[in-house]
């Protein structure tokens, strides 16, 4: 919890964004990362597992939050892959519908 900043994201209650290494900018990029016995590991999965143990091998943590550097145990929920995919589509369409079904924002160049 030493690299662990409390944040109001908008979400239901604060998230607990990871301040540590990442897994870069890349595909996949943007997840806390942490060495634990010598591996390279997802921090929101440790955070997972030291609360509710195992992940099946089938399913995958998604981000309630849509943080993806949240840490938070009950902003995490085990979800097949398809759901996943599925609740990531929408939030990106939401995101480009804009605020509350308004206009998308658009950024100045």
């Amino acid at each position: 919890m030493a690299r662990v900043e409390i944040v109001d994201t908008g979400y239901e209650t604060p998230c607990h964004l990871w301040t540590g290494p990442t897994s870069g900018d890349g595909r996949g990029g943007h997840y806390g990362r942490m060495s634990l016995d010598g591996q390279t590991v997802a921090v929101h999965k440790v955070s997972w597992t030291n609360e509710n143990g195992f992940i099946p091998g089938k399913k995958q943590l998604d981000h309630k939050c849509r943080q993806r550097l949240c840490v938070r145990e009950d902003h995490l929920e085990l979800v097949t892959h398809r759901q996943n995919q599925k609740r990531r589509a929408a939030a990106r369409a939401e995101a480009q519908s804009g605020h509350n079904g308004g206009p998308a924002l658009e950024a100045a160049e």
